[in-house]
């Protein structure tokens, strides 16, 4: 393993991302010296990114996994596993649901009340709302907590039970589906389709360091994006790029992409 101050430093996209890192490979020793499972907080994909890329550049491949209670949650906990261990104990999931007829919380309201409990939003996984309940992801120490003390959200009422991971309820994702032809499968030309930019400026967005690929910051317009990749552009959403398909007569490449709005 490289000298721990230069992997953190090449890991990270920003100052204020070096404790991040730093309280990462810790977990990693402390699984190691122990022997035991350990968990790092929960990581945002921008987060999990640089944690994924300060691994591989300390050569460590295995013996740790991204879990945020279901395939495709948003924020996940980065969980070391020593070797006897297959199963962990290192999330939580309850459900909230809403009293009275009517009532409606928003993802904000939501996150507001378990805010004014004290909670930091890196021990609070996903939220996921439905019309009548919410669940959430945790860490298994704050159970208790939410389900004596999270009774309401402004003025609706609350009643918390803890639930399963089989039991999650995962609102399908809304996506806008656009479907368009782009003549290479540059980043400057997929940002353009994705927001509806002219290609120049989809390009200076990038240059200006206001677009992320695969959540890591890419400066670089003629980066090649493949199927699968997202694009995330500040203070216009994010998209994935879906699907590539072949050349039209003017040489042009057909692509699929979801817009989450």
């Amino acid at each position: 393993m490289m000298d721990k101050t230069d992997l953190i430093a090449k890991a990270a996209q920003e100052p204020e991302d070096r404790l991040l890192l730093a309280r990462v490979l810790d977990k990693y020793e402390q699984c190691q010296r122990k022997n035991i499972p350990a968990a790092a907080v929960f990581l945002t994909p921008r987060e999990r990114a640089m944690a994924e890329n300060l691994l591989r550049a300390a050569g460590i491949h295995s013996g740790y996994l991204f879990d945020g209670g279901y395939p495709e949650a948003e924020r996940t906990r980065l969980i070391f596993l020593p070797d006897w261990a297959d199963t962990h104990n290192e999330l939580a999931f309850l459900r909230a649901a809403f009293h009275g007829s009517g009532s409606v919380l928003s993802h904000r309201d939501l996150l507001g009340s378990l805010m004014a409990l004290g909670v930091t939003r890196e021990r609070l996984g996903d939220i996921l709302v439905s019309p009548h309940s919410a669940d959430i992801v945790t860490v298994p120490s704050l159970t208790e907590h939410f389900l004596r003390e999270w009774t309401g959200a402004g003025r609706v009422k609350l009643t918390v039970t803890e639930i399963t991971r089989e039991e999650l309820a995962v609102p399908a994702a809304q996506v806008k589906t656009i479907r368009d032809t782009v003549p290479s499968l540059r980043l400057d030309a997929v940002t353009a389709s994705a927001f509806g930019l002219s290609r120049g400026k989809a390009a200076e967005l990038i240059a200006a360091g206001r677009v992320h690929l695969d959540h890591v910051p890419c400066q670089k317009p003629d980066k090649p994006v493949s199927a699968g990749c997202v694009i995330t552009a500040r203070g216009l959403g994010r998209a994935r790029l879906a699907q590539t398909g072949g050349l039209t007569k003017k040489g042009r490449t057909g692509i699929t992409i979801e817009k989450f709005i």
